[in-house]
């Protein structure tokens, strides 16, 4: 068998015949034993977002949950409100400003922690987790500089403490059935793929300031949640803002960082037109509202080229600015075949096609009964427990993964050189963008890409 088949075929053992895989030992902490109690975890900023995976967390038996940061009140009353209702005691609260957090670090009852906060603070306050011994579940975003993806490799390297890539789509139910159907060697050998943020974000960026998606105009210190922070990005930045829900999917496909890496890309943008006439046209706004003056550096559509060792290749695009349906973009194509998400994770919200199963028809077939037939076994395995978890089950995934990891002791999925990998994308679609150029893509793992192995999703994980 040549090379792609005895990957294939390794990978078609392991998920056919239920073998555990188990990922390796986690380099942090050395010798020690997995947890034989409850995982101590406190939540830095706990806005929207941060609420979404307290509300998971809140769910577990196994979970101690001691402590909130975050400069905002209103905020720090619903996550004690969600506290409340779950028949828990209330959380510690750290509120004396915006560097509060670090008395929450100091605690000695705290073994984990979650970043729910705004894209500028993450590597601040995920690489000062590091250093006080705090494993860190970190939400996802971009970086603002290139360095900082850096940062976070050496404050990891140094600490040995392990810091989780949050990117929930990786286990949305339809991409790992796909996920699972390329292990199977059902694609054949991978060529291309595409993923990204296709999301009408007027409504988040621009709001009334009372609450998320309520009609408005007003950002800034006059918006609420997102709208507080978020929009200011998109009027000084201008690249891949927010990468990780396309590559991170994609990435895990191609054995990005095991077995591959991503070697340089190559972005567009388009002119910036959706914000201003958002503004311009809404009821709340209009041609004299100071905000439409506003001129958005941010192209309403960018669309990055990514090349991999490999010799494949993926595309990115971002796409928040303009009316759309909500839809991700995702495609994996083959030698053998094709996959196209066209709706928001759906088994029948795609089109598929595989020359060979399908008589050569040259005709899509609806995905509904190829992705049911090949259920990703952690979907069969926890269904019932996604229940009432946020984006259709997947965030119940996500906090899993962190909390069985910190418990047994094992590798995330998604770690550091994921995490560098990924975010390194915003600050280099930039600097292609500016200077019109092919930009490198740093190897964060130093080399160790060639040697690591593919550990997200197998059966038998947990």
């Amino acid at each position: 068998m040549d090379h792609i088949s005895r990957k294939n075929f390794l990978r078609m053992s392991a998920l056919g015949f239920g073998a555990l895989i188990v990922p390796n030992s986690l380099f942090a902490y050395e010798g020690r034993e997995p947890f034989a109690k409850k995982v101590r975890v406190g939540l830095i900023g706990v806005g929207m977002r941060g609420q979404n995976h307290l509300d998971v967390l809140a769910k577990r038996d196994d979970v101690e949950i001691v402590a909130f940061a975050d400069p905002q009140k209103i905020m720090l009353k619903g996550a004690q409100d969600i506290l409340v209702k779950s028949g828990r005691p209330q959380a510690k609260e750290f509120s004396d400003g915006d560097y509060d957090y670090r008395n929450l670090l100091k605690m000695k009852n705290l073994d984990a922690v979650i970043i729910s906060t705004p894209w500028e603070w993450h590597k601040i306050q995920g690489i000062e987790s590091m250093k006080a011994k705090k494993i860190v579940g970190m939400e996802v975003g971009g970086a603002l500089k290139l360095q900082d993806c850096w940062d976070y490799v050496e404050a990891y390297e140094e600490t040995k403490v392990p810091i989780f890539a949050m990117e929930n789509v990786c286990y949305r139910r339809d991409v790992m059935a796909i996920l699972n159907m390329v292990r199977k060697g059902m694609f054949g050998e991978l060529i291309h793929g595409q993923g990204g943020y296709l999301h009408d974000l007027r409504g988040v960026l621009f709001n009334d300031g009372v609450t998320p998606y309520n009609s408005g105009v007003e950002f800034g210190e006059k918006g609420f949640s997102e709208a507080q922070w978020r929009t200011e990005h998109n009027i000084k930045r201008n690249g891949e803002l927010y990468p990780t829900h396309g590559i991170g999917p994609v990435g895990i496909m191609f054995d990005v960082n095991r077995g591959n890496r991503l070697t340089r890309l190559s972005s567009f943008s388009s002119k910036a037109r959706g914000l201003h006439n958002y503004i311009v046209n809404h009821p709340k706004g209009g041609e004299d509202h100071p905000n439409a003056k506003i001129e958005f550096k941010m192209g309403d559509v960018v669309t990055t080229q990514i090349a991999c060792s490999n010799g494949e290749t993926i595309l990115l695009t971002h796409d928040t600015s303009l009316q759309r349906p909500y839809n991700l973009g995702f495609k994996v194509q083959g030698t053998r075949g094709i996959w196209q998400d066209f709706g928001s994770g759906g088994f029948s919200q795609g089109h598929i096609y595989f020359e060979g199963l399908m008589n050569h028809s040259h005709k899509w077939d609806n995905s509904e009964k190829w992705l049911k037939e090949n259920d990703h076994p952690l979907w069969t395995n926890y269904e019932s427990k996604t229940a009432g978890a946020g984006h259709g089950g997947m965030d119940f995934f996500v906090i899993n993964t962190f909390i069985e990891c910190i418990k047994r002791n094992v590798e995330f999925p998604m770690d550091v050189y994921d995490l560098a990998t990924w975010y390194a994308i915003t600050p280099l679609s930039e600097e292609s963008i500016a200077k019109n150029t092919v930009v490198e893509i740093p190897d964060f793992t130093k080399g160790k890409w060639k040697t690591r192995k593919p550990v997200f999703g197998f059966d038998g994980e947990f």
